[in-house]
């Protein structure tokens, strides 16, 4: 998702575990409850959605999902292996995907007045919240072998640790944390050379945080860069599609709620997996647009998002209200950039990347039809493509180069 499906699940769910709370007269019991107020408000904003689980057994969705799981290939591609430490000691895990030479292991190359082969260019992939690095699946599968990429997953999501301040503690995290994260991931597996940065969602905000916190690291190695549904600030007006009433109703009681739920975390899982089925649909409707999505895809995301845990969606929330990193835009101006987003995003919607953009009259501004906020798996023929020509254009590929299939889930795609 990032400040995501999550982000809009939890604030529709909001004003129903308020009413709970009076009514149960404690949180213990309201947080057991937060799961089925989740999926009662989801559904009653999709209710396609409500109607096409009531004519489907829940036995027969159950076996659906396992043989989805078992079967599905979305997020089996693998890397070499790194750690990197952030500042405040947790531990950041990425994977490294190296350019594969044609014909075997690259010849000896004699050195021509003491100069050395010009360092490659590395691409590194931030994701959203409450995802983690396989989001950018069909990304990585298509660019395999073609350029060097880094993949991380970042504090609190996929492999990495749990923020240090967060563990036990419960503080929020900032944006800026998040943009010095990505800084000791660069400088553990990009030490040297040119650098595109890529991120999506949240993603995007910690490419601007690094911006803002590092600018010398932007003007001297990034040489492109893709926001990718994200936004530069004011998330705070965002209405996740509901009606005006309840959303701010929602913004009144939403910080005290997520703190709550935090804090009973286990009593809200057990709460959350009692509604799969419910919550399923809500992660639909806020992840994609298009009635066409691959039901593999759909079950690869809600397994992403069903695996951050209650805490850390809370941890991460208040930062999304105080992001404002519009300054930090300027820095890319003198670079290729590319600016993409869903039409149909209802999380950050695509007038954020058009104020994005409006800001860097330079950038290629890509609004995909149809597409929700996870643009990158609903459409990834469209993401990859232009993501290709971008990096055609920093100069990380050759011109005459080509990607492998864009909606590829070989883990041995190829150049083509």
């Amino acid at each position: 998702m990032s400040e995501s499906s999550a982000e809009a699940v939890v604030a529709s769910a909001t004003a129903a575990v308020a009413s709970a709370a009076a009514a149960s007269g404690g949180w213990r019991r309201t947080t057991g409850l937060a799961g089925a107020a989740i999926g009662v408000l989801a559904a009653g904003a999709a209710a396609g959605v409500a109607i096409e689980r009531m004519t489907v057994g829940r036995g027969m969705r159950r076996r659906a999902r396992l043989a989805l799981d078992s079967t599905g290939p979305y997020g089996a591609l693998r890397g070499t292996p790194g750690k990197a430490y952030a500042d405040d000691g947790t531990e950041l895990y990425y994977e490294v995907d190296d350019v594969e030479p044609e014909g075997g292991p690259a010849p000896r190359r004699r050195r021509l007045f003491g100069r050395k082969a010009p360092l490659p260019v590395t691409v590194v992939f931030s994701h959203g919240y409450c995802l983690n690095q396989d989001s950018w699946h069909f990304q990585r599968a298509a660019l395999r072998g073609v350029v060097r990429t880094v993949h991380w997953d970042q504090r609190s999501h996929g492999r990495s640790g749990r923020g240090a301040a967060q563990n036990g503690g419960g503080a929020p995290v900032t944006i800026d944390q998040l943009g010095r994260d990505l800084k000791a991931v660069i400088d553990a597996a990009a030490p040297d050379g040119p650098v595109v940065l890529v991120g999506h969602s949240m993603g995007g905000m910690t490419v601007m945080a690094l911006a803002a916190l590092y600018p010398e690291l932007i003007r001297d190695r990034v040489v492109a860069t893709a926001l990718v549904g994200t936004s530069s600030g004011r998330l705070g007006e965002v209405n996740f599609g509901l009606p005006v009433a309840g959303v701010n109703a929602v913004r009144r009681v939403l910080p005290g709620v997520l703190k709550a739920l935090g804090q009973q975390a286990e009593l809200v899982e057990k709460g959350r997996r009692a509604t799969a089925e419910l919550f399923a649909g809500i992660i639909k409707r806020y992840s994609f647009a298009s009635r066409d999505v691959d039901p593999a895809v759909e079950r690869f995301a809600e397994r992403m998002i069903e695996s951050t845990p209650i805490d850390v969606v809370a941890e991460f929330y208040p930062a999304f209200t105080d992001h404002d990193k519009t300054e930090a835009l300027g820095l890319f101006k003198d670079m290729p950039v590319l600016v993409l987003a869903g039409v149909r995003d209802l999380v950050t919607p695509s007038e954020h990347s058009e104020a994005i953009a409006g800001l860097l009259p330079d950038a290629e501004l890509v609004l995909v039809p149809d597409a929700g906020h996870l643009v990158m798996l609903e459409h990834p023929e469209a993401v990859t493509d232009r993501l290709a020509d971008l990096l055609t254009r920093a100069g990380a590929v050759p011109a005459g180069a080509t990607v492998g299939g864009y909606g590829s889930t070989s883990s041995t795609a190829q150049p083509g």
